[in-house]
């Protein structure tokens, strides 16, 4: 067994924890731009890309995010491309977080009047002067609250990536447990950086959500 103070512990473990917070910047952004894009896709008029969108939707939402792991890792491996730890993580949780941000992106858009849709058609507007100068900035607003709390699951879902090999707050965590063997101590400590890296995002949600009166 080898003796570690716990400012060793903690310090081993907040380094981990910066490659838990790009981990989740990456797929969030990532997962942002796609979901964008399949939100776009889903209010065209063309049922062969609202299909597309449904079923893009349906199998990252109806899988496990640690299967799409494994299949992203290990799938890509065995067609001959060689993929980091680090990269198979990204993809996945990139392709998990735009399925979802797509459904609470399209909610939110639905929630608006439909009449605004048919009044900007009268005047004339296109497809994208709607979208861009009169549902999005609307949107936005009853969007945001739910955007900002399901960056909580993104964090919480980096710890998967551990299965994976890449080595970020979970993995640490069980590393250094693997070496101490004081499990409660260690993952107390994993428990409260993540609560540490979660909670201001879930209160920022709430008062977002009572800023914009979203429930409304």
């Amino acid at each position: 067994m080898i003796e570690f103070s716990n400012w060793d512990l903690l310090r081993n473990l907040l380094l981990a924890a910066r490659w838990t917070v790009l981990l989740s910047l990456t797929a969030f952004i990532g997962g942002g731009l796609v979901g964008l894009l399949l939100t776009a896709m889903r209010l065209t008029r063309r049922r062969a890309l609202h299909w597309f969108v449904r079923l893009y939707v349906e199998v990252f939402q109806g899988t496990p995010l640690l299967m799409q792991l494994f299949l992203v890792f290990f799938g890509l491996s065995l067609m001959g491309f060689d993929i980091s730890a680090w990269a198979a993580a990204a993809i996945a949780l990139t392709l998990f977080t735009s399925a979802f941000l797509t459904e609470i992106w399209r909610g939110c858009i639905d929630t608006l009047p439909k009449g605004q849709w048919e009044a900007s058609r009268c005047l004339g507007l296109s497809f994208t002067q709607t979208l861009k100068n009169i549902i999005l900035p609307q949107a936005i607003r009853v969007a945001l609250a739910p955007t900002v709390g399901f960056s909580v699951q993104v964090i919480k879902g980096t710890a998967l990536a551990s299965i994976i090999g890449f080595v970020e707050l979970t993995k640490a965590g069980t590393m250094l447990n693997n070496a101490t063997f004081e499990p409660f101590k260690i993952f107390t400590m994993v428990a409260l950086i993540y609560f540490l890296l979660c909670y201001p995002l879930s209160l920022a949600s709430q008062r977002l959500e009572k800023k914009f009166n979203g429930a409304r």
